[in-house]
């Protein structure tokens, strides 16, 4: 599903990232986890198309992104990546419904489709009853689900989660981190988790610790 090799990044005179090299496949849920400053929301942004390496190489489902106009790169990641995030980002003028759809309709599908298939996953995350409230009108594990409906409204073929629970309490995050692997096991969906929740990193298929701008070196080719 994701190759990256040789992946680069510096900013300024810091060096971020010191030629980073990671293979996930198809229904996989890696973890990364490590220190602030190791690099790991970097990695997880160049990964996420969101910010581009200085050198090396990405591939994402078949496709090498650094040959992307910067117009192709957001089409395609809006088609093929999903973005999860600690603090939420859901529009508070919008609803539950209606921020769900707002990846699907910036792809330009059919209103009624996008619609039907934001109720069908809110409804699958258990919001059935909350489809019509507005943020503030949600909890922090309400909010979070809204949020993760979002990321799969577009069918990605891999999903970027930064401290997905990291605003959440004891008690939702274990509700959340299940829900992901529920999403893995239902629908063969791809994680990659920026974390520094031990329980979760437990739980991933592989669990990948960043040190000084690189993965820990007897982790690498580990499944």
């Amino acid at each position: 599903m994701l190759k990256a090799s040789d992946i680069v990044k510096s900013y300024g005179t810091l060096q971020v990232l010191k030629g980073v090299n990671i293979e996930i496949n198809q229904g996989e849920i890696v973890s990364i986890v490590g220190k602030s400053g190791a690099g790991k929301s970097t990695l997880l942004h160049i990964l996420g198309t969101l910010d581009n390496p200085d050198k090396g190489e990405l591939i994402i489902n078949g496709t090498k992104t650094s040959g992307l106009s910067e117009k192709e790169i957001a089409i395609f990641r809006n088609k093929n990546i999903g973005f999860i995030f600690q603090f939420h980002h859901l529009l508070p003028e919008f609803n539950a419904v209606e921020n769900v759809c707002l990846p699907g309709f910036i792809q330009k599908r059919n209103q009624a489709e996008v619609e039907k298939k934001a109720k069908e996953l809110l409804d699958y995350l258990g919001l059935k009853d909350r489809l019509t409230h507005k943020p503030t009108e949600l909890s922090g594990g309400e909010q979070q689900r809204v949020a993760v409906a979002r990321a799969l409204i577009n069918n990605p073929g891999i999903v970027f989660a930064d401290e997905p629970s990291g605003n959440l309490d004891s008690a939702t995050s274990i509700e959340l981190h299940n829900l992901l692997f529920t999403l893995r096991n239902d629908f063969n969906q791809t994680f990659v988790i920026v974390t520094h929740n031990d329980e979760l990193a437990k739980m991933s298929d592989r669990c990948l610790t960043m040190e000084d701008g690189n993965f820990s070196k007897a982790q690498l080719g580990t499944h």
